[in-house]
C-alpha cells in the first residue's frame, strides 16, 4: 500500500459532511422525482449543470473509499473486499424488492384509475401484458422504472468498487487515470448499456464511475489539501463557474432570460447529455465542492443543530430513505395529477414526503441501535 494513502486513510476522523450532502441528496431526489412539481423548481438542477444525483454518486465514492479503504489499513484487503461485496448484495436485494413493489403500484394504479399514461412515464409499458418478461429483465438490471435508475446504477459501481480500492491503495493516480480513459472511451465509442424493451440506461455507468471514482481518489490522497483552499484566484473562479452555469440553465429554461445572455454562452452546454456526464457537468459539480467545503468547515457547529439534524440523519439511513422516497414521488405525483392542481397541494405533498422520509431514517437508526444496546450505552 503506497504509504501516504494509508497515512490519509488513519488519519480520517468522522466527517458529518458527508451525511449533510448525501441526506441533501435523498431530499432534492425525491422532489426531483415528482413529475411538474413546483416545489421542484427549487433544487440545485435548475441553477447549474449538475444536480443531486452527482453528488450522491461522488460522496457515495468518497464514503466508500473510507469505509473500506480504513477496514483494508487494519484488516487486509480479502476482509474489505468482501464486506464491499456484501453492499453489493444489500443494494441489489433492496433493488430487487423494491423494483417488484414498485412496478405491482404502478400497474395496479394505471388499470384502476384514469391516468393508464402513468405505464409509459414511469417505463414500464408492457408489464400487463408480459409481468414476467419484465420482471425477469428488471432482475438482470435491464428493465427499471423511472426514479430508480440512481440504485441501478450503483450496483454495478459498487460490484467493482475493491478492485478500484485495490488500485487507489496502490497507485491512486493511475487508477483515476484509467477511470478517466473510460470515460473518455465511452464517449468516442458510445459505450453505453441496453435498456429494455429498447433505449439506454439512464445514466451511463461507463461515464458516472468516473465520478464515483474520483470521489474515492479525493478520499484516499486527501486532495484538495488545505493549501488549495488558501487559493482565492481558485475560489474567484469557481465562483465565476458557477454563475455561469446559473445563467445559462436559467436561460435554457426561460426565454425570456435566454434574450439577455449570448448565445455563444449557450450553445455549448447541451440540456440532454445528463445521461453521459459531460465535462462541464463534472466541473460545475467540482466548483460547487470546492466552495462548500471551503465555507462550511467539518467542525461546523451547524451540523449539530435541530436544524440541519433531520437531513444528516436522513443521510446515514441514505438507502433505506431513498427507497421510501421512490415510493412517496410516486404517490406524490398520483395526488398532484388526481387532486385539485393548486400551489399548496405542492407543498404540502413535497413537506409531507420528506416528512415520512426523516421518520423512516429516525426509526432505522433507533431500530438499529436496538440491536447493539450495548454499544449504543457506551457510545453515549
Amino acid at each position: 500500500m503506497d504509504p501516504s494513502v494509508k497515512a490519509n486513510l488513519a488519519k480520517y476522523s468522522h466527517d458529518g459532511r458527508l451525511f449533510l450532502a448525501l441526506g441533501l441528496a435523498n431530499w432534492t431526489i425525491f422532489l426531483d422525482h415528482i413529475p411538474d412539481n413546483a416545489v421542484g423548481l427549487l433544487t440545485i438542477r435548475n441553477f447549474g449543470f449538475s444536480g443531486a444525483a452527482s453528488l450522491f454518486v461522488f460522496v457515495a465514492g468518497y464514503g466508500f473509499a473510507i469505509i473500506y479503504g480504513k477496514m483494508m489499513v487494519e484488516r487486509g484487503f480479502v476482509v474489505a473486499a468482501t464486506r464491499a461485496f456484501r453492499t453489493v448484495w444489500r443494494l441489489y436485494a433492496a433493488y430487487v424488492v423494491l423494483f417488484a413493489l414498485y412496478i405491482d403500484a404502478i400497474a395496479y394504479v394505471a388499470s384502476r384509475s384514469t391516468a393508464p399514461e402513468i405505464l409509459w412515464q414511469y417505463n414500464v409499458t408492457g408489464i400487463l401484458d408480459h409481468p414476467l418478461r419484465i420482471l425477469v429483465r428488471g432482475l438482470m438490471l435491464q428493465s427499471t422504472p423511472m426514479n430508480m435508475e440512481i440504485l441501478q446504477l450503483f450496483i454495478p459501481l459498487t460490484a467493482l468498487f475493491p478492485l478500484a480500492l485495490w488500485g487507489l491503495a496502490r497507485r491512486p493516480n493511475v487508477t483515476l487515470a484509467a477511470s478517466i480513459a473510460i470515460y473518455v472511451a465511452a464517449g468516442i465509442f458510445g459505450w453505453t448499456p441496453a435498456s429494455f424493451p429498447d433505449g439506454e440506461w439512464r445514466f451511463n455507468p461507463f461515464r458516472w464511475q468516473m465520478l464515483f471514482f474520483l470521489g474515492a481518489w479525493f478520499a484516499v490522497t486527501g486532495a484538495p489539501g488545505p493549501s488549495i483552499h488558501k487559493q482565492r484566484w481558485l475560489r474567484v473562479a469557481a465562483l465565476a463557474y458557477v454563475v455561469l452555469a446559473m445563467a445559462v440553465t436559467l436561460a435554457k429554461r426561460s426565454p425570456e432570460f435566454s434574450a439577455f445572455l449570448p448565445v455563444f454562452l449557450q450553445d455549448p452546454f447541451d440540456a440532454s447529455d445528463r445521461e453521459n456526464l459531460a465535462l462541464y457537468r463534472v466541473l460545475h459539480f467540482l466548483a460547487l465542492a470546492f466552495l462548500f467545503t471551503h465555507f462550511v468547515p467539518k467542525d461546523w457547529p451547524g451540523l449539530h443543530s435541530w436544524l440541519i439534524s433531520p437531513i444528516v440523519k436522513c443521510g446515514e439511513e441514505w438507502l433505506a430513505v431513498f427507497c421510501v422516497g421512490v415510493f412517496l414521488s410516486f404517490a406524490g405525483h398520483l395526488i398532484l395529477i388526481t387532486g385539485p392542481n393548486l400551489l399548496v397541494m405542492h407543498f404540502l405533498v413535497s413537506l409531507g414526503g420528506l416528512a415520512v422520509m426523516t421518520a423512516v431514517a429516525y426509526y432505522v437508526s433507533w431500530s438499529k441501535r436496538q440491536d447493539h444496546p450495548w454499544e449504543a450505552r457506551h457510545h453515549t
